[in-house]
């Protein structure tokens, strides 16, 4: 997912006020530090996606039967691919 440099910035201020009103979280950095550090954790986390989308788009062209995208069967597969991908990294549990 493409998000622009704004929306992360502006998701990184409203988690930073979420977090500010939780009285579990007691912030050891300044306000700051806490939203460029979840600034860095979102782009890190979305340049990674783009890795797992690029790598699943190669894996069903290189299907021996050609799928267009946007089909069924792409988006069958394209889910498919994609959720081992995640169980693969860790990122969602196995079954």
């Amino acid at each position: 997912m493409r998000l622009s440099r704004e929306k992360i910035m502006k998701i990184s201020h409203v988690v930073t006020d979420e977090l500010v009103k939780m009285d579990e979280v007691n912030f050891v950095e300044d306000r700051n530090t806490i939203r460029l550090e979840i600034v860095k954790i979102l782009q890190t986390l979305l340049k990674e996606e783009e890795k797992i989308d690029a790598g699943v788009k190669q894996k069903i062209g290189s299907q021996k039967k050609e799928i267009p995208e946007g089909s069924a069967e792409y988006d069958i597969l394209y889910r498919k691919y994609y959720g081992e991908e995640l169980k693969r990294l860790g990122i969602i549990a196995r079954e």
